[in-house]
């Protein structure tokens, strides 16, 4: 694996490369400025690794290395990065924020995780399909497949149909999605 720090900071420095509407700010909870409305968008943080556990209570599986390290170090918006949208993980002392994002949709929830998919994007712009980690897939390393489901047919037909896979892991959907950034022209 890449050096986990910088990756991830790569992969959040990308977010503006893809949306004019997420900005960047090395920040944190402390310095915000929000008397004249402007607060930043995305958040550098320092999360100890112990507010994982308060998350991996709720949740029935462990995230791979690569997503813990982004969500204790970064808060963000939902932001589109034109091949999925990553779900937003709002800022806040702890992780609670993220898995209210997680699980708001209760119908695509009760139909995911039991299958052993969890959800952490969806498709870009409208498309609502969501993109999520196959659970099922796991390597040792905690690794799994990206897959897109297909949200019509949990609604319509209470079933899980996998659509796409977007990437063999996390790890290769960051470094994808920086290459893509890096293609765009500034």
């Amino acid at each position: 694996m890449s050096d986990p720090i910088q990756l991830i900071e790569k992969f959040v420095h990308a977010f503006g490369r893809f949306d004019s509407e997420v900005s960047y700010a090395d920040s944190t909870l402390a310095r915000l400025v929000e008397d004249d409305g402007f607060v930043p968008k995305i958040h550098k943080v320092i999360s100890p690794p112990s507010v994982l556990e308060s998350l991996y209570d709720r949740l029935p599986f462990r995230l791979p290395p690569l997503y813990e390290h982004l969500i204790l170090s970064y808060r963000w918006p939902q932001v589109d990065l034109e091949t999925y949208t990553l779900l937003a993980n709002p800022l806040g002392p702890d992780l609670s924020g993220l898995y209210g994002e997680l699980s708001r949709d209760g119908c695509l929830w009760d139909a995911l995780v039991p299958a052993g998919y969890l959800q952490f994007g969806k498709g870009p712009d409208i498309d609502y399909d969501p993109v999520c980690f196959e659970m099922k897939s796991r390597g040792k390393n905690r690794e799994c497949r990206i897959v897109k489901i297909d949200h019509e047919e949990i609604l319509c037909n209470y079933r899980v149909k996998v659509v796409a896979e977007l990437a063999p892991s996390f790890e290769m959907l960051v470094h994808r999605t920086i290459e893509a950034a890096e293609m765009k022209r500034p």
